[in-house]
């Protein structure tokens, strides 16, 4: 039902409205919403407080399955480890995110079920998450009612988590890139690029054909599919000539990167900057081009989930007496207002 009204947002029709048609809409909606502002770096409107009372905060244990954010991939950046190793990082942005609704486990049904039996069928609940305040105007009114118990702006993108009930969050409440800690691994679920239908060589690494010695028009061919002997059919699952890219894949935090001596883990947060809500993120291989939408949150491989407990259920900044730092840097990292080279006067 959401992805439906998802579809039916983003149309523009030519409504013939005035200049004082347009400036009464904008008022309605800055008192509804409150005036636009910019926090974090984009264009949003201030948030909106808390409808109901925060729910009761749980604690945190080994096992405990916490929300997601949603973030836009911004680029590519590199960086040096304290040992002079480069390593390539990249740049999320937590844009604008907060909490839309909570649905408990006896209620959330995924929209796939599994065909397997789940032993714990009742184990998780659902947290929806939006990211990216919208003007009403460009949505249906199907749409916006998914944000009318929450008093939120309507969101551009919306993600759903599965959680413990113990990580249930009040809707309306901001999440921040401040949710994860630096040294975290994590696990990022993005689309790829879209690349339209392409040939084996390119959309799966195929040599090809010689270029010359008799061979025609046969140099970017796959060669034989056969399987040969009396099975006399194309095998289930043959590379051949397809679409390429615009699937969804999961990046998780499994392998190492053996370019770096320190072996860290490829999905491992490096580098958090507070004030913009930036994830610096190791590694390349990140799904989706620049600007695309991913989704952000801790792993589930059994060796690399938390040991230490993260801000449970989420980062909230009133917690705190003293404000975070801007920059927050992993204790292996090389920070640029730091000396690099430090000479010592010999006799």
């Amino acid at each position: 039902m959401l992805t439906k009204y998802l579809y039916l947002g983003f149309q523009k029709y030519n409504e013939s409205l005035t200049r004082e048609n347009k400036s009464f809409i904008k008022e309605v909606v800055e008192d509804k919403y409150g005036p636009q502002a910019i926090i974090g770096g984009v264009t949003t409107y201030q948030q909106s407080p808390l409808k109901n009372e925060p729910m009761e905060k749980g604690t945190w244990f080994p096992g405990v399955r916490r929300t997601g954010v949603i973030a836009r991939k911004i680029g590519i950046y590199p960086m040096w480890m304290n040992d002079g190793t480069k390593v390539f990082s990249t740049l999320l942005q937590v844009v604008d995110n907060h909490v839309i609704r909570y649905i408990p486990p006896g209620e959330f049904e995924p929209a796939r079920k599994p065909k397997k039996k789940i032993r714990y069928p009742n184990r998780f609940g659902c947290l929806l998450v939006g990211a990216e305040s919208e003007d009403p105007q460009t949505f249906t009114k199907e749409y916006c009612g998914l944000f009318t118990s929450s008093g939120l702006m309507p969101k551009k993108f919306l993600g759903r988590f599965f959680v413990s009930p113990e990580a249930a969050i009040q809707p309306g409440t901001p999440l921040l890139a401040s949710h994860f800690k630096v040294g975290q691994v994590v696990d990022i679920r993005g689309k790829t690029i879209d690349r339209g239908f392409q040939g084996v060589m390119k959309r799966w690494g195929f040599k090809g054909m010689p270029a010359s010695h008799g061979v025609t028009k046969t140099h970017r061919r796959p060669g034989n599919i056969g399987s040969g002997g009396t099975k006399a059919r194309v095998m289930p699952g043959t590379k051949m000539p397809g679409h390429m890219g615009n699937r969804h894949r999961i990046l998780k935090g499994v392998e190492v990167g053996y370019t770096c001596t320190l072996r860290l883990p490829r999905m491992v947060i490096l580098r958090i900057n507070t004030q913009y809500n930036v994830l610096w993120v190791k590694g390349l291989a990140v799904a989706g081009g620049t600007n695309s939408i991913c989704y952000i949150y801790d792993t589930i491989l059994p060796f690399r989930k938390p040991t230490e407990p993260p801000p449970f259920p989420t980062f909230y900044p009133e917690d705190l007496e003293e404000p975070l730092p801007n920059d927050i840097y992993s204790g292996k990292l090389h920070r640029f207002s730091s000396p690099t080279i430090i000479f010592q006067d010999t006799k």
